[in-house]
């Protein structure tokens, strides 16, 4: 199979590629700049230029492949609505060039808000009516257009080296704060998923996945955010403290105070059943054991914090 791959150099794109090259498909990456281009030829990977608002090269590379997965999406938090915006015309543009083929279009959508009250989210539960949930439902039904639809839902943390995401934002807030904190009673969950055992989930849902499938990436159902907490406290040698909800979103320096108090519990019960899937990578506690994350920095953090004194 020839897959076009939309972020392709990303921390998960980067590792769905040769998860697909090992199983012998032809890999080919959406490059937005002449440095990604190189890196996805050094990888064996094809690189397609273009960026996500050039429509014609996207219509153009689902075209010549014979399925897509579609990972890329313009992480810039102020400008969202515009950049969710840019993913619908995106995502529109190569449904339109797969339309009545009945090859697979796999997206990447997120799971933190389908379930609260304590209760795991399953393939059953409807995507969050904004957002990557809007967008994943737009997919769903194009099902009905021809298109062997599906999105594979990422929990709150996609881990493992490298990851320079909500986690390491966590950690960054610990180290310039001095203490690393958690919600309320910490009993609301984050569930996880190392990276590898995401690429895998995505190889096996553009080979085989149902049309208008949902599918859930979970390793760890559902981990404490105090538990997350005092890992990241152990690593960096510092007090793990109890804030109020009202202190949340000062404290960790933007939306992800709002997050890290949301229970984002998750199963993977029937994407495990329907696609075989079992994850066989770390944990994020065991990732948390390690150095990788306390040797690194965010990619959001870094501006955000950059006028915190450090403390430690």
């Amino acid at each position: 199979m020839r897959v076009f791959l939309t972020g392709a150099t990303g921390f998960i794109g980067s590792a769905i590629a040769p998860e697909l090259k090992s199983a012998g498909h032809t890999v080919v990456g959406f490059a937005r700049t002449d440095e990604a281009a190189a890196k996805l030829e050094a990888a064996g990977v094809e690189p397609h230029r273009g960026q996500l608002e050039d429509l014609d090269s996207l219509a153009a590379g689902a075209k010549a492949a014979d399925g897509v997965v579609h990972c890329a999406f313009i992480h810039d938090f102020d400008r969202f609505v515009e950049n969710m915006a840019i993913d619908r015309r995106a995502i529109d543009t190569m449904l339109d060039a797969l339309a009545g083929s009945g090859k697979p279009l796999v997206i990447a959508s997120g799971l933190l808000g389908v379930a609260q009250g304590g209760r795991l989210a399953t393939e059953d539960d409807a995507p969050m009516g904004f957002g990557r949930g809007e967008t994943e439902e737009v997919v769903r039904k194009a099902a009905d257009r021809g298109v062997r639809t599906g999105a594979v839902r990422l929990p709150p943390t996609v881990h493992g080296p490298g990851d320079a995401g909500f986690v390491q934002w966590l950690v960054d807030v610990a180290r310039a704060k001095g203490v690393s904190a958690y919600i309320g009673d910490g009993a609301n969950r984050w569930s996880a998923v190392h990276r590898l055992d995401a690429a895998h989930l995505f190889r096996l849902a553009v080979e085989k996945g149902p049309a208008g499938s949902r599918h859930h990436a979970i390793g760890d159902e559902g981990i404490p955010a105090k538990d997350i907490a005092a890992a990241i406290g152990r690593g960096l040698d510092l007090p793990v403290v109890s804030i109020p909800a009202e202190a949340a979103g000062g404290h960790f320096a933007g939306f992800i105070g709002t997050a890290f108090a949301m229970d984002g519990a998750a199963s993977a019960a029937r994407t495990r059943e329907v696609l075989g899937w079992a994850p066989t990578h770390p944990t994020l506690l065991a990732d948390l054991a390690g150095r990788s994350y306390f040797e690194g920095q965010s990619k959001y953090a870094a501006t955000l914090l950059a006028t915190a004194p450090a403390r430690r």
